[in-house]
């Protein structure tokens, strides 16, 4: 088992879920536990990268959001929660661009956008924490 301080898993998951799966990525090594990060748009991040990272079973992917169920889903399961009346509106956000924006402008005219942000929080928390665990990964906390 590999020990990751659980601020670099953390921030290298929101580094690859702020955009498309597979336009920025992360791996741990699973010898030394350190984070890699490469981006299609950054060739800077790739300069200090392993040279095996991509084909190497001694590094594991940090999954995208999409991957641990965070995106949509995860929106449509707080609007079970706290907006019932609103799930087919916010399923119907889902269906076009720009569906977040419509999201949280909704849930800030409900007042329920901080509930949101806490719920959101909490799940990828769980998510992050429940994937090291499934992967071997001793989450550090410093």
């Amino acid at each position: 088992m590999v020990a990751v301080r659980y601020d670099d898993i953390s921030m290298a998951f929101d580094f690859i879920s702020s955009a498309s799966p597979m336009e920025h990525n992360a791996y741990v090594s699973l010898d030394t536990g350190e984070v890699y990060w490469t981006s299609e748009f950054n060739d800077a991040l790739d300069e200090d990268v392993p040279d095996d990272l991509e084909t190497s079973d001694r590094y594991l992917t940090i999954p995208h959001k999409n991957d641990l169920d965070l995106g949509r889903s995860l929106a449509l399961r707080f609007v079970v929660q706290a907006l019932p009346a609103r799930y087919d509106q916010v399923e119907g956000f889902f269906r076009r661009p720009g569906a977040y924006s419509r999201f949280k402008d909704l849930l800030q005219r409900e007042g329920v956008l901080e509930a949101w942000y806490t719920f959101e929080a909490d799940s990828v928390d769980s998510a992050l924490r429940q994937w090291c665990a499934e992967n071997g990964i001793e989450i550090l906390v410093t």
